[in-house]
């Protein structure tokens, strides 16, 4: 049996084309990680949504 590691939030988003899908994984508090699979056009649009956003 393989060794098991635990699951933590800790660390960086992580973004990576699975075949048809972009897959963003991003920690969440408490620890593991929200999955998110978006498609091309999906991508796209949150793209724009986010570079639409004004950080100060």
């Amino acid at each position: 049996m393989a060794a098991m590691k635990p699951r933590t939030g800790d660390g960086p988003i992580e973004v990576a084309k699975e075949g048809r899908i972009i897959a963003m994984r991003i920690p969440a508090e408490g620890g593991g990680r929200l999955v998110i699979e978006l498609n091309a056009a999906e991508v796209a649009e949150l793209k724009q949504a986010l570079e639409d956003v004004k950080v100060s």
